[in-house]
């Protein structure tokens, strides 16, 4: 039985487009950046920033020394934040639905830079000034330390919450993060786009 519902947020609540800022990249010169991160994949320069390991500054510096470019820092941010969208109502009117049947909590692989870029968007676009109080907890990879698919992330979060692993949904858009959850003893669904949290039927 479903007692607890971990979400992912990207491709789940928010919606991403991996390819703005891929193509944003490629626009400044930045033609080996599909190479260095994507949906499936990040290396270890991305690895730090999303478990916060360094700051938005550093990664800044040593995006340019990796890259071998001279793109200011707001070229970089401005880049990086492109794949992020918006938070459409009827998910979020869904989720304040889906609060009152299960323990619900959030755990997304993220970054100081897009972590402020969303919490902005949602506050001006849906008028949400606090997006992890729908949450008894948000998990932030840049502030947990750790991130997914990794075991010890998600063993983390089950550990912390005092969660069984067998009574505990978690759902995201991304394979890799839902193997990693299988191995942890969670229940997963993989939602795939077109299809989105309201076709669900929690």
């Amino acid at each position: 039985m479903t007692k607890n519902i971990i979400f992912d947020l990207g491709g789940v609540f928010m919606n991403l487009d991996y390819m703005l800022t891929e193509q944003a990249f490629i626009n400044l010169g930045i033609t080996q950046f599909p190479q260095m991160f994507s949906q499936h994949t990040a290396n270890d320069l991305f690895e730090q920033l999303e478990t916060g390991k360094i700051s938005a500054d550093a990664f800044y510096r040593h995006f340019r020394q990796a890259t071998g470019s001279q793109i200011t820092d707001q070229q970089i941010k401005t880049a990086w934040n492109a794949m992020i969208l918006d938070f459409p109502p009827k998910r979020m009117i869904w989720l304040d639905e889906i609060r009152k049947k299960y323990r619900i909590y959030l755990f997304s692989n993220t970054n100081i830079i897009h972590y402020q870029c969303f919490m902005d968007i949602v506050r001006k676009e849906n008028g949400c000034n606090n997006f992890d109080s729908y949450f008894i907890k948000a998990y932030y990879s840049h502030e947990l330390g750790l991130r997914k698919p990794y075991l010890a992330s998600f063993q983390k979060i089950l550990e912390e919450q005092g969660l069984v692993a067998e009574e505990t949904l978690f759902i995201d858009d991304t394979i890799k993060n839902i193997e990693g959850a299988k191995e942890a003893g969670l229940q997963t669904i993989h939602l795939v786009a077109p299809a989105t949290v309201l076709d669900l039927g929690l």
